[in-house]
């Protein structure tokens, strides 16, 4: 099973970019880069704000919830 990172995949859903999550989020957008390739993770208080910023709950970036 190929590894999917769903970071990417919920930003592609929402139609926003890396760039977009950086400026919210404060941080450079190489951090959220790396995150999307993950090269790395970003810790759990920033993922829960992500998940806010982008309306989902945490759940849908830890693991895929549709059926495939």
């Amino acid at each position: 099973m190929k590894e999917l990172n769903r970071l990417k995949v919920v930003l592609a859903e929402k139609k926003r970019t890396g760039k977009w999550l950086a400026a919210q989020l404060g941080k450079d957008p190489t951090t959220v880069s790396k995150w999307c390739t993950n090269t790395s993770q970003p810790d759990l208080q920033t993922l829960s704000a992500i998940a806010e910023i982008l309306g989902i709950d945490i759940k849908d970036l830890l693991y895929s919830s549709k059926n495939e």
